[in-house]
């Protein structure tokens, strides 16, 4: 964060190339008069080969920068991976400082909030991996202690307990829309 940022400096929304938030922002913070926020989430999702941790930008394609409108929008519309600030017309909206700071606290101080998910009793999941990759199942108890999930599957016609680890299991809710 920079502090040299001047006091006629605003917020604005800044659109970047798809999957090149961290690189506007890296670009913009190179610049004394330009104070920029890009909130992130991290998650955990199944995949093929195990669990693998993924973070990417909440809002994807924006993020927000503070600077003086008059002296820097060149400067800012011009910087490696941003594709314009968001106006309409003539007119360039500013966000308020208050939901910046809301956002900030909602997010935290590191500008990356964790989502942990926790599967609860009763909800349905997909086994990723192993021998019983892609088979739909129900939770029924979650065992912390052990760090393992029993589920309830249909396999070979007759209904089967088993435990699992969480790391194998695939919920139907993406984690980004569960988090707003």
């Amino acid at each position: 964060m920079n502090l040299t940022v001047e006091a006629s400096a605003a917020w604005f929304c800044l659109r970047t190339a798809p999957k090149h938030e961290h690189l506007a922002a890296a670009q913009l913070a190179l610049e004394p008069d330009v104070e920029v926020y890009l909130p992130r989430i991290r998650f955990q999702r199944a995949t093929r080969r195990g669990p693998v941790w993924f973070t990417e930008a909440l809002f994807p394609n924006y993020l927000f920068a503070r600077f003086d409108l008059a002296a820097s929008l060149r400067k800012v519309r011009h910087a490696r991976g941003v594709n314009g600030v968001v106006h309409f017309g003539d007119r360039w909206p500013v966000i308020p400082d208050a939901a910046i700071a809301d956002l900030r606290a909602a997010v935290g101080t590191e500008q990356v909030r964790v989502i942990q998910t926790e599967l609860q009793p009763g909800e349905t999941v997909e086994i990723s991996g192993g021998a019983f990759h892609g088979l739909p199942a129900v939770v029924t108890r979650v065992l912390p202690s052990r760090e393992r999930v029993a589920v309830l599957l249909d396999f070979l016609g007759r209904q089967t307990s088993m435990e699992i680890s969480p790391a194998a299991l695939r919920r139907e809710v993406d984690a980004r829309r569960s988090f707003l």
